[in-house]
């Protein structure tokens, strides 16, 4: 069994058989973990909306805790528990091997292979289309950064992901969902990074989710969990 718990914005905590993943905490209630899993927290990037300095104290509970974070991150967890790594770097630790992508704004994405799973957590990579913006020196130049990185990844087998859907962005907030959700093999996607939630339900009517629309999850609220039998 596999359960994902929504946090709060890109928050999620992922548990598993033997490991608990927590990614990008900033805020919202975290549940009580089995103590004898081992447990890795990743923050992919030091703004304030994907990264608290509170989540060094949880290792005052859990003794097997680890912690890796984006190099853009200048504060010190736990001696001998934390690393911090840059974009397209390789990183492995117990039965887990990481490996990152260059983040389309600060910091780095997470591909996080768990055994027979593989998670991606996008953190601040997406397709930032701006309206405001030029086309020519932002808007066009963003295209290229962030297609460039879903390359990296083009046909991938994803079993859970979670992926920016920015209402702030009108129009356009499904250009990065939908490039991804086309170019991975992605089974399970949450929404998330999303300032409210109206925008998952237009998300879900706009005819450009229909090829995949059964395989988005419904993110309504912090504390919402989702469960998943493990294929065996």
């Amino acid at each position: 069994m596999i359960k994902i718990t929504y946090l709060e914005h890109s928050g999620f905590a992922v548990e598993c058989d033997d490991y608990v993943l927590i990614f990008d905490y900033y805020k919202g209630n975290l549940p009580q973990f089995d103590k004898d899993k081992k447990i890795c927290v990743f923050a992919s990037h030091v703004h304030y909306d994907h990264f608290k300095k509170k989540i060094f104290t949880w290792a005052e509970e859990y003794e097997n805790i680890h912690y890796i974070l984006s190099d853009d991150i200048e504060a010190a967890g736990p001696k001998d528990q934390t690393e911090h790594i840059g974009a397209d770097a390789d990183f492995n630790i117990w039965d887990l091997r990481i490996h990152t992508l260059k983040s389309t704004d600060e910091g780095v994405a997470f591909l996080v292979r768990v055994k027979e799973k593989t998670f991606f957590h996008a953190g601040d990579l997406n397709w930032w289309y701006w309206e405001e913006e030029d086309d020519e020196t932002w808007n066009e130049p963003m295209r290229q950064a962030y297609q460039k990185e879903i390359a990296k990844i083009e046909g991938e087998e994803i079993d859970y992901a979670f992926f920016p859907l920015d209402s702030r962005q009108g129009e356009e907030s499904v250009l990065g969902i939908n490039y991804f959700m086309r170019h991975t093999n992605t089974k399970i996607v949450f929404p998330m990074h999303m300032w409210g939630y109206d925008i998952l339900d237009k998300f879900l009517k706009n005819s450009v989710s229909e090829p995949y629309r059964e395989r988005i999850m419904k993110v309504k609220e912090p504390g919402q969990s989702f469960y998943f039998e493990e294929e065996r």
